[in-house]
């Protein structure tokens, strides 16, 4: 799963960092977010999918799955 941040929605509320903590941060510069692990894989979709749910501006979407 590969997963993309609207920065021009994101606003730093850092929800989706208090959700995915290995996938997600903000930048203290930009206050938007950071992608620490940008294809995740099998093993976080539960996470993301929660931040998905949980970015209260849905900057986050799942923009692909990966090929296998």
């Amino acid at each position: 799963m590969k997963v993309s941040v609207d920065l021009q929605r994101c606003k730093g509320y850092a929800a989706c960092m208090i959700i995915a903590p290995s996938i997600f941060d903000v930048s203290e510069e930009t206050n938007k977010v950071i992608l620490l692990n940008a294809n995740p894989g099998e093993e976080a979709r539960s996470m993301v999918e929660e931040a998905i749910r949980g970015c209260p501006v849905k900057a986050i979407s799942r923009v692909a799955d990966d090929e296998k």
